[in-house]
């Protein structure tokens, strides 16, 4: 019955937090630690939910992903679209292979990594309140409308986020805005490069991890994954409006609010 509520409380925090500016990396670590789980016994569950949420994005914008695919041989503005996600996918990918191991075994440690969220939730809080104020006049509106320049560099942008507490969309929407970029079309752009760039790393440790699959955890991972993609489908709804309307600074306060709570217990314990 504990692994079952477990399972319930991690795929709520994973839908919660996976596209919103928070990170939730960070926030699985955190509550994976207060929980007291082994990093062995649900790394592969942590695995599969985040393609709960990955299947989310799919699941409200099926119409745009389904328009590009078919229009890919004859529409220049869906081969435009494929070749920015595409181009704004590689740089996260070939650094996270790279840095794969090292993020592993110590970025991603329950009791390491909690100094490193502390902090960069606080600096990330930070930048966000920073940014908001200073972001310049946005001169590129829609996806599909994006140079490939600026595809690359929130590409790059999002290579901050394989630090834990780097929100990956915080990372994404925030170096849109800073690019130029209007802030729906930077979120937008977020979710779909989402994509490929979860499913991705979610492949790469679902196979390296293949070895703790098992009939006994299939129940428990069955369970984060349906709340992860119910919890998700959610808040990739509402979030293009609520950013519309508020902008990022909301996050900005709450990164601020729970990197100090942490920092002080840190430093307390």
């Amino acid at each position: 019955m504990n692994d079952f509520l477990n399972a319930i409380l991690l795929g709520i925090i994973e839908g919660l937090t996976e596209f919103l500016p928070v990170s939730s990396t960070a926030h699985l670590l955190v509550a994976e630690n207060m929980l007291g789980l082994r990093k062995g016994d649900w790394e592969v569950f942590t695995v599969v939910i985040q393609l709960g949420a990955v299947l989310s994005v799919v699941a409200v914008y099926w119409h745009k992903f389904w328009s590009v695919l078919i229009g890919l041989p004859s529409d220049p503005k869906a081969r435009q679209f494929a070749i920015n996600v595409i181009v704004a996918f590689l740089p996260a990918a070939v650094l996270g292979l790279v840095l794969i191991k090292f993020i592993n075994a110590f970025l991603l440690d329950p009791v390491r990594a909690m100094p490193v969220i502390a902090v960069s939730w606080i600096a990330g809080g930070i930048l966000i309140l920073l940014f908001e104020r200073i972001a310049p006049r946005p001169r590129y509106e829609g996806t599909d409308n994006l140079p490939v320049s600026k595809a690359f560099q929130i590409g790059l942008c999002q290579c901050a986020a394989l630090l834990p507490g780097v929100s990956r969309s915080g990372a994404t929407i925030l170096g849109g805005e800073l690019l130029g970029v209007e802030r729906k079309t930077a979120a937008h752009f977020t979710f779909y490069l989402a994509v490929p760039t979860m499913l991705g790393a979610s492949v790469v440790e679902l196979y390296q991890q293949r070895a703790a699959l098992s009939a006994s955890n299939l129940t428990t991972i069955a369970v984060g994954f349906v709340v992860s993609f119910i919890v998700a489908y959610i808040v990739v709804k509402t979030f293009i409006d609520f950013v519309g309307r508020y902008g990022l600074k909301p996050f900005g306060w709450y990164r601020l609010a729970v990197g100090v709570i942490l920092l002080v217990t840190l430093l307390a314990s």
